[in-house]
């Protein structure tokens, strides 16, 4: 600094910036010796490797480790039916296992996206659907294994069920969204005598809200009734799910049927003939509401005893002895206010055609319960209207003292007539 002219400082800086790109050899040495150590770190790092052993940081080294990881997983998947098959029967056909491993996954699913219910096995070993099969219906499959090593494993594939030749369907009541009394079961009708019921009682689903338990009971092979074990609960839904559709009701012959349905129960009427002191009492909701004069069944044509349950309604209907076995006794064209209570042909009904003074005082019919009315039915302040005005199909009819025997719970909708504990046997 002693002196120098401010431009020295300039011509010094030319020459350091020279003297900059000539460096000692010992440093040039040294920066080469520093990169190939980088190099090394970095090839440690991207392959794995490290350490004086000469394995890499898995659990198995060198070459190994990567044959492990590429492997094919051991996991085999097998599904039958094979793919493409046509005319699969709907039971017992589907199956889905592993070996190998265990399955992890399994989806069947048909063409509009409906799954098939199923559970795998506890060990993981095989799947099988909860329920049968629909018919004429294509299936496709996905299932995934997996190893102990933890590699997957899938396979794919698809099958159609059989066309079924030979069908059947059940006739069911009550009517989808009628509200009814609360001793209406669901009684289904079938149009085939069935040889497999548990195969078609499984397929059908009746559920309650509020919840109850709701059984099942077969009165002969084509007639299948639900209920509780008590009257239903004022305002109950019933939801009844028929998946008959794949089921093989008898050998070669299945069900076409896949709806729901669903009904309400309305208020609580049960109504209680006394055959003996020739009235009926009706009580809705706990409550008598009215007690009624009329007449039962005549003492050689008596009147069932037992819990009955209206099945049908008609304003006017015409009654013919020689239908129910009294030959020509009578023919009647224009009985009016009858509602059904039996298959066999009880009604409670209007009756035109005995005095007033009969009701209450006579029993004079051919085992139906009859009360007071007029000819036409068009008086509805008569105790026969007002009872048809104030009755919905399901309710209860009770009648007691009679001189004869109960109703089989067959004859009409009249399961109440059978223990519980027969019921569910």
């Amino acid at each position: 600094m002693n002196g120098q002219p401010i431009s020295g400082a300039s011509a010094g800086g030319a020459g350091e910036e020279r003297a900059s790109r000539r460096r000692p050899r010992g440093l040039r040495h040294g920066l080469v010796a520093l990169a190939a150590s980088a190099l090394l770190v970095l090839a440690t790092a991207c392959g794995g490797g490290g350490g004086s052993s000469g394995k890499g940081s898995g659990e198995k080294g060198g070459k190994d480790a990567g044959k492990v990881e590429n492997a094919a997983s051991r996991a085999v998947v097998t599904i039958a039916p094979k793919d493409g098959a046509e005319a699969v029967d709907t039971s017992g056909t589907l199956k889905v296992t592993a070996s190998g491993g265990k399955l992890t996954t399994v989806k069947v699913q048909d063409d509009e996206g409906v799954e098939v219910a199923g559970k795998i096995s506890e060990d993981g070993a095989s799947w099988q659907p909860a329920m049968h099969l629909a018919g004429a219906t294509k299936y496709r499959v996905h299932a995934v294994a997996k190893d102990a090593e933890g590699r997957e494993s899938a396979k794919d594939t698809t099958f159609t069920t059989l066309v079924p030749k030979n069908t059947f369907i059940g006739h069911y009541t009550p009517e989808d969204g009628s509200t009814v009394g609360v001793g209406m079961p669901v009684s289904i009708n079938f149009t085939r005598g069935i040889t497999d019921p548990e195969a078609v009682e499984k397929a059908i689903e009746v559920t309650a809200q509020p919840s109850v338990p709701v059984e099942g009971h077969w009165f002969g092979n084509d007639r299948l009734d639900f209920r509780p074990e008590k009257y239903w609960a004022t305002g109950t839904k019933v939801t009844v799910k028929l998946n008959l559709d794949g089921v093989e009701g008898r050998p070669g012959v299945y069900g076409t049927q896949a709806k729901s349905f669903s009904f309400t129960i309305g208020r609580s009427q049960v109504s209680t003939v006394d055959a003996a002191a020739r009235t009926m009492t009706v009580v809705r909701d706990g409550k008598t509401i009215k007690t009624v004069p009329v007449t039962a069944g005549a003492p050689s044509t008596t009147t069932y005893n037992g819990q009955m349950v209206i099945s049908e309604k008609y304003k006017v209907t015409r009654m013919n002895g020689a239908t129910v076995g009294f030959g020509g006794e009578y023919d009647i064209k224009d009985v009016p206010h009858a509602m059904r209570l039996s298959t066999s042909g009880t009604f409670i009904h209007g009756n035109y055609w005995a005095s007033a003074g009969t009701f209450g005082s006579a029993n004079v019919s051919h085992g139906c319960v009859g009360l007071r009315d007029v000819r036409g039915g068009y008086d509805g302040n008569m105790p026969a209207a007002w009872f048809f005005n104030n009755s919905i199909i399901g309710d209860v009819v009770i009648v007691k003292n009679s001189k004869d025997k109960q109703i089989q719970p067959a004859n009409g909708l009249n399961g109440w007539n059978m223990p519980w504990s027969q019921w569910v046997e």
